[in-house]
């Protein structure tokens, strides 16, 4: 036989209740292998510090990306499946529905076309500090790198202010995010073997030091 709550109680399991509807929020799911903030600081000391060059040779077409991973699904869907919650897909890899939280701004969207795949290291970034020697073969492997942070589902806004913008022109707008985003960004540049040139190299570490 279950006997009824007293009044109080009942008041309180239901306002404990509703705490729980308000604030809780999905976990933000979050690109493999970002390295601890003391590792990422040790990697970038390795880092080659120069000058960017062969810019203006830069062509967006030399880094081949969104292609085909698996099936019917490219590679901007499989981020949309990977970070997103509750993602349903039609029989063309489409997200249809879901929800997608962005780190960068703390927003969260649950319609696909507000989010954009944002390259940590922008593909003019990555030419600049070293991909233009690169095969057209190892930049699709880096335009198209689910194994590491280089792909994060952002707001589509945030991710087109940032641009081709590297730390010590474009950081992210929610501060809380800044520690992650330099370490993910020096694992990136760490990994592939690209450069730093030295303003971008002193805002990483200032980035560092809120960890």
């Amino acid at each position: 036989m279950h006997r009824a709550l007293p009044a109080a109680a009942l008041s309180l399991v239901c306002a404990t209740a509703l705490t729980l509807v308000v604030t809780a929020r999905p976990a933000a799911a979050i690109p493999p292998n970002i390295p601890s903030a003391s590792t990422a600081a040790s990697r970038l000391t390795t880092l080659t510090v120069t000058a960017e060059s062969h810019g203006s040779s830069y062509d967006r077409d030399l880094f081949p990306h969104w292609i085909t991973i698996s099936g019917a699904c490219n590679t901007r869907e499989e981020v949309l499946k990977r970070d997103g919650t509750n993602v349903v897909t039609d029989s063309s890899c489409a997200a249809v529905s879901g929800s997608w939280y962005s780190p960068y701004d703390g927003a969260t969207w649950t319609a696909a076309s507000d989010v954009d795949i944002d390259h940590m290291v922008p593909l003019a970034e990555a030419w600049a500090s070293g991909a233009w020697s690169w095969s057209t073969s190892r930049r699709q492997q880096f335009a198209n790198d689910l194994g590491g942070p280089e792909l994060w589902a952002v707001t589509d806004n945030v991710n087109q202010s940032k641009s081709d913008q590297d730390p010590a022109e474009w950081q992210p707008p929610r501060t809380a995010e800044h520690c992650r985003y330099a370490r993910a960004w020096i694992q990136v540049k760490w990994y592939w073997g690209l450069s730093v040139d030295t303003a971008e190299k002193s805002a990483l570490g200032d980035m560092l030091s809120s960890c």
